[in-house]
């Protein structure tokens, strides 16, 4: 089942902050702008991620790389609940990003890390379609297990979303993506991935709120961080 529109690129900048200015950034986020409205008591919510690449690490090595035209496979999940999965195509052309995605259930996830493909191509569903000739023809395999506590805030002015991903994290297993309650490996320790995305524009209040002195906008995938313990 089909579950996002047509594509909207957007732009996305990422910065790697420390804890003392996540602290601060953080109390200045809240005061300005609205939390999303799916997050928890805390204003936070997990998000695990399973993500699929080449035996030859072909969009670990892109990215890496800073080929400007890539894309990447992903299942995700979040918080506990494995009653809603999606399967994302992630991908950037000219500095932009897009993604489509498609519902899954957790019956034909585990059918898929076991390695039955064949309701892939019975779907009708074209991101399954396009999955399954990655999977059969390109060799694309799960890979790790991306898990984070997201805080998360939204501006309606150019769509912007603004994210802070703490605690990153990977799983030993693939084969572990739906057990929520799977023991993690941290990946990054000591620092936040602050996200910012937005459509056409970036609003000066969005500009001003999220400066933090000395850093600048860089690479910084969580996909790379936890292939280090490959």
């Amino acid at each position: 089942m089909r579950i996002d529109g047509p594509v909207r690129l957007r732009h996305e900048y990422k910065h790697q902050i420390n804890r003392q200015e996540d602290l601060v950034l953080s109390g200045r986020l809240r005061k300005l702008f609205s939390r999303d409205k799916n997050a928890g008591p805390e204003g936070t919510y997990r998000v695990t991620s399973l993500y699929f690449d080449t035996p030859y690490d072909k969009a670990l090595r892109e990215k890496l790389d800073g080929v400007n035209r890539r894309e990447k496979f992903r299942l995700r999940y979040y918080g506990t609940d494995t009653s809603f999965i999606r399967l994302e195509k992630k991908f950037k052309e000219a500095g932009l990003c897009g993604k489509r995605s498609a519902r899954m259930t957790a019956e034909q996830v585990e059918r898929l890390l076991a390695g039955d493909y064949g309701f892939l191509l019975e779907s009708g569903e074209p991101l399954f379609i396009e999955f399954y000739s990655k999977l059969k023809g390109g060799g694309l395999g799960p890979k790790t297990i991306v898990c984070y506590d997201r805080e998360a805030f939204c501006y309606a002015p150019g769509n912007v979303r603004i994210t802070l991903d703490r605690n990153l994290r990977t799983g030993l297993s693939s084969l572990d993506f739906l057990n929520p309650a799977i023991f993690h490996l941290g990946a990054l320790e000591g620092y936040t991935v602050l996200e910012v995305k937005y459509d056409a524009f970036l609003p000066d209040l969005v500009r001003a709120a999220v400066q933090v002195p000395g850093r600048q906008a860089a690479a910084c995938s969580k996909y790379a961080l936890c292939r280090r313990y490959d």
